[in-house]
């Protein structure tokens, strides 16, 4: 990866961007596509759009979405700590102990998720049940509501975990909101890919950094009422089933490393998903195959049945 683009993943990955407030992210997005687009535009609650144009006007719309999990403050109590509630889904279970940034009136201000002594939290027979999100409670030094609000942190403001990019060994990346920066960064790297070819693709393309999909997809289906594309892949993060606990007759094979994952059913059009069978063939890339019985669980379930419906996968 050239220095260039890692510095773009990595500067969108550390951009806190919670569900409902997106913008920091976008920002991020839309400086580093302009220069490869033919114009950035931006919606009224933050969907985020370039555009390239093609021999033909009709449009394919590469989507991915801006969002992240997180957390939103719920209640200050009496001693000054801040009660939370989930913004998308996140686990509580896994919250207890961890580093957060609030994203306050007067900037980011750092807390902690409090962590109950082991030996304090078991019940009379010995066992502890995972956490509720009501149950968590967050440490930012205060020790009433007025130092609360004298760091700028009141009821309404989002936060999120303090889990920056950090490479495994050269050959795997983690971080906070991989779901879905990384698809993020792909489409705007499609765009700099044909800008940089100088050769006019014969469609004209979109590529689209939707809001709010952690909550049901309602920057995609905005944007996608406005743009008309005529047809839509949609860019999105799925589960790697290859870690100790899973079962695939439940969920499925998926291997990290494996390769991209096709979805299949719902949403998902066979003509669509066939031709980009074809395409990874024609191209030796690996592929991997995910079925979709009910829903997708991404901006697909909500862009393909808008207006008179979009093809997409």
């Amino acid at each position: 990866m050239k220095k260039d683009d890692r510095d773009f993943l990595f500067h969108l990955l550390e951009t806190p961007s919670p569900t409902g407030f997106e913008m920091p992210g976008q920002q991020v997005w839309a400086d580093w596509i302009k220069p490869y687009a033919q114009d950035v535009t931006c919606d009224s609650y933050g969907s985020t759009w370039a555009s390239f144009p093609g021999k033909s006007k009709r449009i394919i719309m590469l989507e991915a979405h801006a969002d992240e999990i997180g957390y939103m403050v719920k209640h200050i109590d009496d001693r000054g700590f801040l009660r939370i509630d989930r913004v998308g889904g996140s686990d509580a279970a896994t919250a207890r102990g961890r580093r957060l940034t609030i994203l306050g009136d007067r900037g980011k201000i750092s807390g902690i998720i409090g962590n109950t002594a082991i030996h304090l939290r078991r019940d009379e027979a010995g066992t502890e049940k995972s956490p509720a999100v009501h149950d968590l409670w967050v440490d930012v030094g205060a020790s009433n509501p007025s130092e609360v609000a004298a760091l700028g942190i009141r009821v309404g403001h989002p936060a999120v975990y303090q889990d920056g990019p950090m490479e495994l060994s050269h050959r795997r990346l983690i971080s906070r909101a991989l779901d879905n920066r990384i698809g993020g960064y792909i489409i705007a790297q499609v765009m700099k890919r044909i800008a940089e070819g100088k050769k006019k693709p014969a469609f004209s393309l979109i590529c689209l950094n939707a809001v709010q999909e952690e909550i049901g997809g309602h920057g995609a289906m905005m944007a996608t009422y406005r743009l008309r594309p005529d047809l839509c892949i949609c860019l999105d993060v799925t589960h790697a089933t290859d870690t100790p606990g899973l079962d695939p007759a439940k969920h499925g094979s998926v291997k990290l490393g494996g390769g991209p994952t096709l979805t299949h059913g719902t949403a998902n059009h066979p003509k669509v998903v066939q031709r980009l069978i074809d395409t990874a063939a024609a191209k030796k890339l690996p592929i991997q195959h995910e079925a979709s019985s009910r829903f997708t669980g991404t901006d697909t379930d909500k862009i393909f049945h808008t207006r008179d419906g979009v093809p997409s996968a």
